[in-house]
């Protein structure tokens, strides 16, 4: 019968119990775990070096390789080998997509990792076979350094997870607690395809500090205390729950001479910064260079050694108030007419169903903002059919679309950009800087003829990433 997986890889970390779950996985014949192969240190286990022809050179220039003559050097035993964070991120990234690499997922409270890593660097032991050559240690606990290995585990985690959804995997979880449960055990050898099953788990490697963590550490009530700000439920933490956007290269305007690359922000001041574009060398706007592919984009790039690059952050009241004016109010944008519809018939915004005429009054128009912002919230949590526009996405989630392929050097608020863009010309070579003229803002009415406290509260739960993330105010009415 063929093997459901060719491999299997066990994500852990340093002391969540890898070694003792190494050892129990070995009891199975018919499953051979081979140690920490990717550690930086070593091949395998500690003072080896050296496996199926690779040593730690050949291992660092081929990583795959070596994953592939463990793979064919196999024999009857399902090969396996722990993999932590800070391994071959080459391997995470090869091992991860395949459906034929088993995935198993150990993890453990990360307050008892760190406290046990603690000790076992301030004792020198990392493995104990025999409790009469168990030492301790008293350790201290250092808040930063806690919560920044939090962090790095969490982000960590999160990529797992996020790369099994992706390919529509399962991975066995299993929790340091569980690691000494035989049934457990059997599960998990069932899992990676194994008939066999076992009484007991691995009795070679004993339990080191069970203690508890008062008698472990030395400045407990610190360590209390500065738990206490941790987050553990993530209370405080927003749901990203807007949809990941693509770059949008060929939304990207280069100047034809100088070394300038716009990374537009639909809705936010896009006319007046390629209205200056065009004046520089007196090229026009209708020179720039406009629907590069990526190709296209890395070869100007490469043309134009010291280019500036950059995106201009337009005010969140703002750029709402122009996305509902350019494309939410006026019947004439074709890109926009179904959602137009949907806004008007199943989310009541009072639009009328063609361009508003003379008769529109300042009363009605902002009535019919208030009501596209209201529908805003709902839109980017992904609680409507409405696509999620590049023209009211949030800045945040446009610029992560940007950097997939580029990061903007310069990301310049809409008020900076007299002063920020012309020395970003001056730095690209521009000789004579036009001056960069302000946009009015499209509407029959001014924004601040309707803008208020609330409309602006709204706007703050809608695009919190962007208030908080760019620093921005309230909107200045005056």
């Amino acid at each position: 019968m063929a093997r459901r997986f060719d491999a299997f890889v066990l994500f852990a970390e340093m002391r969540t119990g890898s070694n003792y779950l190494e050892d129990s996985l070995n009891n199975f014949e018919s499953i051979n775990c081979l140690g920490e192969v990717y550690n930086p240190t070593f091949l395998g286990h500690h003072n080896t070096f050296e496996m199926h022809g690779y040593d730690m050179d050949r291992r660092e220039q081929d990583p795959l390789g070596l994953l592939e003559a463990i793979i064919e050097n196999a024999g009857d035993a399902l090969p396996g080998f722990r993999l932590f964070h800070d391994h071959d991120d080459r391997v995470v990234e090869r091992v991860l997509p395949d459906p034929r690499i088993a995935k198993v997922i150990l993890t453990r409270n990360p307050l008892d990792s760190y406290v046990s890593r603690k000790i076992a660097s301030a004792t020198g032991q990392w493995r104990l076979t025999d409790l009469k050559h168990a030492k301790t240690a008293k350790v201290r606990f250092d808040a930063p350094e806690f919560r920044e290995l939090v962090d790095t585990l969490g982000g960590f985690q999160e990529h797992l997870r996020r790369g099994l959804q992706r390919t529509g995997q399962v991975a066995f979880h299993i929790r340091y607690e569980d690691i000494n449960d035989a049934d457990v055990l059997n599960g998990l050898a069932a899992f990676l395809g194994s008939d066999e099953r076992v009484d007991a788990t691995s009795k070679k490697l004993k339990k080191q500090n069970p203690s508890p963590l008062r008698d472990k550490v030395e400045n407990y009530d610190d360590m209390v205390a500065a738990l206490a700000d941790l987050d553990r439920f993530g209370l405080e933490k927003s749901p990203e729950l807007e949809p990941d956007r693509a770059a949008q290269v060929p939304n990207f305007v280069a100047h034809p001479t100088k070394g300038l690359l716009f990374c537009p922000i639909k809705g936010g001041p896009e006319n007046s910064v390629l209205d200056w574009l065009g004046k520089i060398d007196d090229v026009g706007r209708d020179a720039l260079i406009r629907k590069m592919s990526q190709k296209q984009l890395r070869q100007w790039m490469k043309d134009n050694p010291g280019f500036r690059s950059f995106s201009v952050l337009r005010h969140p009241v703002a750029r709402a108030y122009c996305t509902f004016n350019r494309f939410i109010l006026p019947d004439d944008r074709p890109m926009y007419s179904d959602p137009r519809k949907i806004l008007r018939q199943r989310y009541k915004v009072p639009i009328p169903g063609k361009t508003p005429g003379e008769n529109w009054t300042e009363a009605e128009q902002k009535a019919a903002f208030v009501g596209f912002i209201g529908f805003l919230k709902g839109n980017l949590n992904g609680q409507t059919s409405v696509r999620v526009d590049q023209a009211w996405a949030s800045q945040t989630a446009i610029l992560q679309g940007i950097s997939q392929v580029m990061v903007p050097q310069a990301v310049v608020h809409e008020h900076q950009m007299k002063d920020a863009l012309p020395a970003l010309a001056s730095e690209a070579g521009v000789e004579e800087v036009p001056e960069i003229v302000g946009e009015a803002m499209p509407g029959a009415f001014p924004l601040k003829a309707v803008y208020d406290g609330k409309i602006e509260q709204v706007l703050i739960d809608t695009y919190r990433r962007d208030y908080v993330g760019f620093g921005f105010k309230r909107w200045n009415k005056s």
